[in-house]
Protein backbone atom coordinates (compact mmCIF):
# COMPACT_ATOMS: atom_id res chain seq x y z
CA UNK A 1 0.00 0.00 0.00
CA UNK A 2 2.24 2.56 -1.44
CA UNK A 3 -0.46 5.55 -1.87
CA UNK A 4 -0.48 7.19 1.33
CA UNK A 5 3.63 7.87 0.80
CA UNK A 6 2.70 9.10 -3.04
CA UNK A 7 0.13 11.41 -1.64
CA UNK A 8 2.51 12.88 1.29
CA UNK A 9 5.52 13.28 -1.34
CA UNK A 10 2.93 14.89 -3.77
CA UNK A 11 2.76 18.12 -1.61
CA UNK A 12 6.72 18.87 -2.10
CA UNK A 13 5.78 19.71 -5.67
CA UNK A 14 5.92 23.11 -6.81
CA UNK A 15 3.61 24.71 -9.25
CA UNK A 16 5.47 28.00 -10.95
CA UNK A 17 4.04 30.67 -12.87
CA UNK A 18 4.36 30.85 -16.12
CA UNK A 19 3.70 26.87 -16.19
CA UNK A 20 0.91 24.99 -17.29
CA UNK A 21 0.90 21.41 -16.47
CA UNK A 22 -1.51 18.66 -17.87
CA UNK A 23 -0.79 16.03 -15.33
CA UNK A 24 -1.38 12.27 -16.56
CA UNK A 25 -2.88 9.57 -14.24
CA UNK A 26 0.18 7.95 -12.24
CA UNK A 27 1.42 4.75 -13.04
CA UNK A 28 1.65 1.80 -10.78
CA UNK A 29 5.01 3.20 -9.65
CA UNK A 30 3.54 6.34 -8.50
CA UNK A 31 5.12 8.20 -10.87
CA UNK A 32 3.87 11.66 -12.09
CA UNK A 33 3.76 12.93 -15.67
CA UNK A 34 3.82 16.53 -16.39
CA UNK A 35 4.07 18.18 -19.66
CA UNK A 36 5.42 21.72 -18.41
CA UNK A 37 4.78 25.04 -20.90
CA UNK A 38 7.11 27.96 -21.09
CA UNK A 39 5.07 30.99 -21.19
CA UNK A 40 6.46 34.51 -22.48
CA UNK A 41 5.09 36.79 -20.34
CA UNK A 42 5.03 39.73 -22.59
CA UNK A 43 4.03 37.82 -25.85
CA UNK A 44 1.56 35.28 -24.01
CA UNK A 45 2.86 32.73 -26.52
CA UNK A 46 4.04 29.71 -25.99
CA UNK A 47 7.81 29.25 -26.59
CA UNK A 48 9.22 25.92 -25.27
CA UNK A 49 7.75 23.06 -24.21
CA UNK A 50 9.34 20.21 -22.08
CA UNK A 51 7.81 16.10 -20.61
CA UNK A 52 9.35 15.68 -17.72
CA UNK A 53 9.73 12.15 -16.12
CA UNK A 54 8.69 13.44 -12.19
CA UNK A 55 9.16 10.89 -9.22
CA UNK A 56 7.98 11.91 -5.79
CA UNK A 57 11.46 11.90 -4.55
CA UNK A 58 12.89 15.33 -5.31
CA UNK A 59 10.18 16.88 -7.31
CA UNK A 60 10.63 20.17 -6.79
CA UNK A 61 14.68 19.84 -7.85
CA UNK A 62 14.17 17.90 -10.90
CA UNK A 63 11.39 20.59 -12.40
CA UNK A 64 13.30 23.48 -11.10
CA UNK A 65 16.98 22.00 -12.47
CA UNK A 66 15.28 20.54 -15.62
CA UNK A 67 13.55 23.97 -16.79
CA UNK A 68 15.43 26.56 -15.41
CA UNK A 69 18.59 24.72 -17.54
CA UNK A 70 16.26 25.10 -21.05
CA UNK A 71 14.02 28.06 -20.59
CA UNK A 72 14.62 31.17 -22.93
CA UNK A 73 16.66 33.71 -21.45
CA UNK A 74 14.80 36.60 -19.83
CA UNK A 75 11.79 34.62 -18.03
CA UNK A 76 11.23 35.02 -15.18
CA UNK A 77 9.19 32.31 -12.80
CA UNK A 78 7.46 32.70 -9.85
CA UNK A 79 6.16 30.02 -7.10
CA UNK A 80 2.08 29.45 -7.60
CA UNK A 81 1.25 27.36 -5.47
CA UNK A 82 1.88 23.72 -4.00
CA UNK A 83 0.09 20.41 -4.90
CA UNK A 84 -2.28 18.74 -2.50
CA UNK A 85 -3.02 14.87 -2.26
CA UNK A 86 -6.06 14.49 -4.85
CA UNK A 87 -9.25 13.24 -2.80
CA UNK A 88 -10.10 9.92 -3.93
CA UNK A 89 -13.63 10.42 -1.89
CA UNK A 90 -16.03 12.90 -0.70
CA UNK A 91 -15.98 16.32 -2.92
CA UNK A 92 -13.83 19.57 -2.95
CA UNK A 93 -15.05 22.94 -1.35
CA UNK A 94 -15.86 26.13 -2.70
CA UNK A 95 -12.51 27.86 -2.82
CA UNK A 96 -10.26 25.07 -3.68
CA UNK A 97 -7.60 26.07 -6.44
CA UNK A 98 -6.76 23.21 -8.82
CA UNK A 99 -5.25 22.33 -12.15
CA UNK A 100 -7.36 20.71 -14.78
CA UNK A 101 -5.87 17.28 -15.18
CA UNK A 102 -6.48 17.39 -18.95
CA UNK A 103 -6.72 21.16 -20.46
CA UNK A 104 -3.78 22.15 -18.12
CA UNK A 105 -5.81 25.44 -16.63
CA UNK A 106 -5.77 27.29 -13.13
CA UNK A 107 -8.90 26.82 -11.52
CA UNK A 108 -11.04 27.59 -8.35
CA UNK A 109 -14.08 25.79 -7.26
CA UNK A 110 -17.21 27.96 -6.74
CA UNK A 111 -19.49 24.60 -5.98
CA UNK A 112 -20.39 21.16 -6.21
CA UNK A 113 -23.17 19.54 -8.64
CA UNK A 114 -24.39 16.26 -8.23
CA UNK A 115 -25.04 14.66 -11.78
CA UNK A 116 -26.39 11.22 -12.66
CA UNK A 117 -23.61 9.61 -14.95
CA UNK A 118 -25.14 7.66 -17.44
CA UNK A 119 -22.07 5.11 -19.08
CA UNK A 120 -22.83 3.29 -21.96
CA UNK A 121 -18.93 1.62 -21.67
CA UNK A 122 -20.34 -0.29 -18.71
CA UNK A 123 -22.20 -3.34 -19.07
CA UNK A 124 -25.40 -3.90 -16.59
CA UNK A 125 -25.47 -7.08 -14.71
CA UNK A 126 -27.26 -9.52 -16.39
CA UNK A 127 -29.98 -9.94 -13.95
CA UNK A 128 -30.81 -6.60 -15.24
CA UNK A 129 -30.29 -6.58 -19.03
CA UNK A 130 -33.46 -6.74 -20.65
CA UNK A 131 -33.66 -7.98 -24.58
CA UNK A 132 -33.36 -5.51 -27.21
CA UNK A 133 -36.48 -4.92 -28.93
CA UNK A 134 -36.55 -5.55 -32.97
CA UNK A 135 -34.50 -2.97 -34.99
CA UNK A 136 -32.71 -1.56 -31.12
CA UNK A 137 -29.39 -2.25 -33.04
CA UNK A 138 -26.52 -1.33 -30.34
CA UNK A 139 -29.17 -0.06 -27.65
CA UNK A 140 -29.17 -0.75 -24.48
CA UNK A 141 -30.59 0.13 -20.96
CA UNK A 142 -27.76 2.37 -19.10
CA UNK A 143 -28.49 2.84 -15.46
CA UNK A 144 -26.77 6.09 -14.07
CA UNK A 145 -25.13 7.12 -11.10
CA UNK A 146 -24.36 9.61 -8.86
CA UNK A 147 -21.14 11.18 -10.06
CA UNK A 148 -19.40 14.91 -8.61
CA UNK A 149 -19.23 17.59 -10.48
CA UNK A 150 -17.88 21.27 -9.97
CA UNK A 151 -18.91 25.04 -11.37
CA UNK A 152 -15.44 26.47 -11.64
CA UNK A 153 -13.70 29.88 -12.35
CA UNK A 154 -10.96 29.52 -15.26
CA UNK A 155 -7.62 31.60 -14.88
CA UNK A 156 -8.08 34.21 -17.88
CA UNK A 157 -4.18 33.93 -18.13
CA UNK A 158 -4.53 30.39 -19.05
CA UNK A 159 -7.48 30.76 -21.50
CA UNK A 160 -5.31 31.55 -24.81
CA UNK A 161 -3.06 28.54 -24.14
CA UNK A 162 -5.72 26.29 -23.98
CA UNK A 163 -7.59 27.38 -27.04
CA UNK A 164 -6.52 24.38 -29.65
CA UNK A 165 -7.88 21.94 -27.15
CA UNK A 166 -10.77 23.73 -25.52
CA UNK A 167 -13.24 26.65 -26.21
CA UNK A 168 -12.63 29.10 -24.10
CA UNK A 169 -15.69 27.79 -21.88
CA UNK A 170 -18.61 30.17 -21.04
CA UNK A 171 -22.37 29.72 -19.49
CA UNK A 172 -24.71 30.73 -22.16
CA UNK A 173 -28.22 31.85 -21.55
CA UNK A 174 -31.30 33.61 -22.27
CA UNK A 175 -31.22 36.96 -20.42
CA UNK A 176 -34.84 38.19 -21.45
CA UNK A 177 -38.15 37.93 -23.22
CA UNK A 178 -37.47 40.62 -25.47
CA UNK A 179 -35.42 38.73 -27.69
CA UNK A 180 -35.96 35.03 -29.01
CA UNK A 181 -33.09 34.50 -30.28
CA UNK A 182 -30.65 36.64 -28.62
CA UNK A 183 -27.92 34.49 -26.19
CA UNK A 184 -25.61 36.16 -23.53
CA UNK A 185 -22.27 34.30 -22.20
CA UNK A 186 -19.99 34.25 -19.05
CA UNK A 187 -16.71 33.77 -20.19
CA UNK A 188 -14.71 31.85 -18.29
CA UNK A 189 -16.75 29.61 -16.53
CA UNK A 190 -16.49 25.65 -16.44
CA UNK A 191 -17.87 22.72 -15.50
CA UNK A 192 -15.16 20.01 -14.34
CA UNK A 193 -15.65 16.25 -13.09
CA UNK A 194 -14.10 15.33 -10.15
CA UNK A 195 -11.34 13.20 -11.37
CA UNK A 196 -10.26 16.01 -13.48
CA UNK A 197 -8.87 17.53 -10.14
CA UNK A 198 -5.42 18.30 -9.08
CA UNK A 199 -5.62 20.12 -6.20
CA UNK A 200 -2.77 22.92 -5.27
CA UNK A 201 -2.44 25.54 -2.65
CA UNK A 202 -1.27 28.94 -2.63
CA UNK A 203 -0.61 32.36 0.00
CA UNK A 204 -1.39 34.91 -2.68
CA UNK A 205 -4.67 36.37 -1.91
CA UNK A 206 -5.60 36.72 -5.79
CA UNK A 207 -4.60 33.52 -7.14
CA UNK A 208 -7.08 33.38 -9.98
CA UNK A 209 -7.22 36.35 -12.52
CA UNK A 210 -11.10 36.44 -13.63
CA UNK A 211 -13.52 39.57 -13.22
CA UNK A 212 -15.37 37.12 -10.95
CA UNK A 213 -12.96 36.57 -8.30
CA UNK A 214 -12.99 39.00 -6.08
CA UNK A 215 -16.81 39.22 -6.22
CA UNK A 216 -17.80 35.73 -5.37
CA UNK A 217 -14.48 34.79 -3.04
CA UNK A 218 -12.76 36.25 -0.20
CA UNK A 219 -9.52 35.34 0.98
CA UNK A 220 -9.83 33.85 4.75
CA UNK A 221 -6.52 32.53 6.38
CA UNK A 222 -8.20 30.71 9.46
CA UNK A 223 -10.04 28.84 6.59
CA UNK A 224 -9.20 25.60 4.84
CA UNK A 225 -9.01 26.12 1.55
CA UNK A 226 -8.77 30.28 2.79
CA UNK A 227 -11.25 31.47 -0.02
CA UNK A 228 -14.48 31.07 1.28
CA UNK A 229 -17.82 32.64 -0.66
CA UNK A 230 -18.76 36.09 -0.56
CA UNK A 231 -22.69 36.68 0.03
CA UNK A 232 -22.97 37.55 -3.73
CA UNK A 233 -21.66 34.19 -4.67
CA UNK A 234 -24.81 32.53 -2.88
CA UNK A 235 -27.57 34.91 -4.12
CA UNK A 236 -26.10 34.24 -7.82
CA UNK A 237 -26.13 30.43 -7.34
CA UNK A 238 -29.61 30.43 -6.00
CA UNK A 239 -31.00 32.77 -8.11
CA UNK A 240 -29.05 31.07 -11.61
CA UNK A 241 -30.01 27.76 -10.38
CA UNK A 242 -32.17 26.97 -13.05
CA UNK A 243 -29.59 27.52 -16.25
CA UNK A 244 -26.97 26.52 -14.02
CA UNK A 245 -27.86 23.14 -12.84
CA UNK A 246 -26.12 20.13 -14.30
CA UNK A 247 -28.00 16.67 -13.87
CA UNK A 248 -27.40 14.28 -16.48
CA UNK A 249 -23.87 12.99 -18.25
CA UNK A 250 -23.73 10.68 -21.16
CA UNK A 251 -20.69 9.02 -22.36
CA UNK A 252 -20.03 6.30 -24.72
CA UNK A 253 -16.54 5.28 -26.45
CA UNK A 254 -16.10 3.72 -29.58
CA UNK A 255 -12.55 2.94 -30.74
CA UNK A 256 -11.03 4.52 -28.06
CA UNK A 257 -12.37 7.53 -29.02
CA UNK A 258 -14.81 8.35 -25.85
CA UNK A 259 -17.39 11.08 -26.67
CA UNK A 260 -19.04 12.92 -23.21
CA UNK A 261 -22.29 14.95 -23.39
CA UNK A 262 -23.70 17.35 -20.61
CA UNK A 263 -27.11 19.01 -21.85
CA UNK A 264 -28.52 21.88 -20.16
CA UNK A 265 -31.85 23.26 -20.66
CA UNK A 266 -31.97 27.45 -21.00
CA UNK A 267 -35.27 28.27 -21.05
CA UNK A 268 -38.57 28.77 -23.01
CA UNK A 269 -39.62 31.86 -25.30
CA UNK A 270 -42.49 33.40 -27.25
CA UNK A 271 -41.66 33.86 -30.73
CA UNK A 272 -44.59 34.57 -33.41
CA UNK A 273 -47.29 32.96 -31.27
CA UNK A 274 -45.45 29.92 -30.82
CA UNK A 275 -43.06 28.50 -27.53
CA UNK A 276 -39.40 27.70 -28.36
CA UNK A 277 -37.66 25.85 -25.75
CA UNK A 278 -33.75 26.51 -25.50
CA UNK A 279 -31.01 23.81 -24.59
CA UNK A 280 -27.14 24.18 -24.72
CA UNK A 281 -25.43 21.09 -24.76
CA UNK A 282 -21.14 20.41 -23.86
CA UNK A 283 -19.26 17.56 -25.38
CA UNK A 284 -15.57 16.62 -24.53
CA UNK A 285 -13.87 14.12 -27.21
CA UNK A 286 -11.14 12.30 -25.70
CA UNK A 287 -9.00 10.11 -27.70
CA UNK A 288 -7.95 7.13 -24.98
CA UNK A 289 -5.21 5.28 -27.70
CA UNK A 290 -2.11 6.35 -29.24
CA UNK A 291 -3.62 6.89 -32.93
CA UNK A 292 -3.66 10.24 -34.02
CA UNK A 293 -7.44 10.98 -35.39
CA UNK A 294 -8.74 14.15 -36.54
CA UNK A 295 -12.37 14.85 -36.85
CA UNK A 296 -13.79 15.57 -39.83
CA UNK A 297 -17.47 15.83 -40.26
CA UNK A 298 -20.45 15.98 -37.55
CA UNK A 299 -24.35 13.74 -37.84
CA UNK A 300 -27.19 14.96 -35.64
CA UNK A 301 -30.41 13.17 -35.52
CA UNK A 302 -32.52 15.90 -33.66
CA UNK A 303 -36.28 14.42 -32.13
CA UNK A 304 -38.92 16.59 -31.14
CA UNK A 305 -42.28 15.73 -29.35
CA UNK A 306 -44.14 17.44 -31.75
CA UNK A 307 -43.24 14.22 -33.79
CA UNK A 308 -40.19 16.04 -36.35
CA UNK A 309 -36.96 14.20 -36.92
CA UNK A 310 -34.02 16.69 -37.95
CA UNK A 311 -31.28 15.47 -39.68
CA UNK A 312 -27.90 17.95 -39.38
CA UNK A 313 -24.44 17.47 -41.08
CA UNK A 314 -21.60 19.45 -41.49
CA UNK A 315 -17.88 19.61 -41.30
CA UNK A 316 -16.08 19.44 -38.07
CA UNK A 317 -17.72 21.56 -34.78
CA UNK A 318 -17.75 24.97 -33.86
CA UNK A 319 -15.47 25.67 -37.56
CA UNK A 320 -12.93 23.12 -36.26
CA UNK A 321 -11.63 20.12 -37.49
CA UNK A 322 -9.25 19.11 -33.99
CA UNK A 323 -6.74 16.76 -34.20
CA UNK A 324 -6.64 14.11 -31.13
CA UNK A 325 -3.24 12.80 -30.37
CA UNK A 326 -1.36 11.21 -27.33
CA UNK A 327 -0.11 14.84 -26.29
CA UNK A 328 -3.36 16.69 -27.05
CA UNK A 329 -6.11 14.01 -26.34
CA UNK A 330 -9.22 15.90 -26.04
CA UNK A 331 -11.13 18.69 -27.64
CA UNK A 332 -14.12 19.99 -25.95
CA UNK A 333 -16.59 22.47 -27.39
CA UNK A 334 -20.39 24.06 -26.44
CA UNK A 335 -23.42 24.16 -28.46
CA UNK A 336 -27.36 25.10 -28.73
CA UNK A 337 -30.38 23.92 -29.97
CA UNK A 338 -33.86 24.89 -29.65
CA UNK A 339 -37.43 23.25 -30.06
CA UNK A 340 -40.76 23.87 -30.71
CA UNK A 341 -41.59 21.04 -28.20
CA UNK A 342 -40.70 21.01 -24.41
CA UNK A 343 -38.92 17.78 -24.73
CA UNK A 344 -37.10 15.72 -26.99
CA UNK A 345 -33.51 13.44 -28.07
CA UNK A 346 -30.48 13.74 -29.53
CA UNK A 347 -28.14 11.56 -30.94
CA UNK A 348 -25.71 11.20 -33.69
CA UNK A 349 -22.49 10.38 -34.49
CA UNK A 350 -18.50 11.89 -35.31
CA UNK A 351 -16.58 10.75 -38.46
CA UNK A 352 -12.47 10.74 -37.69
CA UNK A 353 -9.61 10.13 -39.97
CA UNK A 354 -7.03 8.03 -39.74
CA UNK A 355 -3.34 8.80 -40.73
CA UNK A 356 -3.49 6.45 -43.57
CA UNK A 357 -6.80 8.24 -44.96
CA UNK A 358 -9.07 5.66 -43.52
CA UNK A 359 -12.42 7.35 -41.65
CA UNK A 360 -15.00 5.47 -39.12
CA UNK A 361 -17.41 6.99 -37.11
CA UNK A 362 -17.96 7.67 -33.33
CA UNK A 363 -21.23 7.50 -31.46
CA UNK A 364 -22.20 10.02 -29.82
CA UNK A 365 -24.31 8.88 -26.87
CA UNK A 366 -27.91 9.26 -27.15
CA UNK A 367 -29.38 11.91 -24.27
CA UNK A 368 -32.76 13.56 -23.70
CA UNK A 369 -33.97 17.07 -23.93
CA UNK A 370 -36.12 17.99 -21.26
CA UNK A 371 -37.71 21.40 -19.93
CA UNK A 372 -38.58 22.55 -16.59
CA UNK A 373 -40.33 25.44 -14.77
CA UNK A 374 -38.63 28.79 -16.89
CA UNK A 375 -36.98 31.05 -14.63
CA UNK A 376 -35.49 33.43 -16.63
CA UNK A 377 -31.80 34.89 -15.12
CA UNK A 378 -32.16 39.19 -15.45
CA UNK A 379 -31.91 39.27 -12.10
CA UNK A 380 -27.92 39.58 -11.67
CA UNK A 381 -25.48 39.90 -14.44
CA UNK A 382 -22.55 40.21 -12.77
CA UNK A 383 -19.96 41.75 -15.40
CA UNK A 384 -19.84 42.14 -18.68
CA UNK A 385 -21.41 39.80 -21.64
CA UNK A 386 -21.26 38.61 -25.08
CA UNK A 387 -24.43 38.50 -27.27
CA UNK A 388 -23.86 35.13 -29.31
CA UNK A 389 -26.93 36.60 -31.64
Amino acid sequence: MRRPTFQKKMASCVIRRGLLATVHKYNKNHTLRVTLFSLDTSSRHEVNRRRLQCSTHGLFNVLQKRFMSSRPEGKVLETVGVFEAPKQHGKYETGQLFLHSVFGYRGIVLFPWHARLYDRDITPPTSDSKPEPPGAHGSKEVKGKTHTYYQVLIDTRDCPHISQRSQTEAVTFLANHDDSRALYAIPGLDYVSHEDILPYNSTDHVPIQHELFERFLMFDPSKVPPFIPRDTLRAWQEKNHPWLELSDVHRETTENIRVTVIPFYMGMREAQNSHVYWWRYCIRLENLGNEVVQLRERHWRIFSLSGTLETVRGRGVVGREPVLSKEQPAFQYSSHVSLQAPSGHMWGSYRLERPNGTFFDVRIPPFSLESKKDDTPNGFLPGPFTSLA
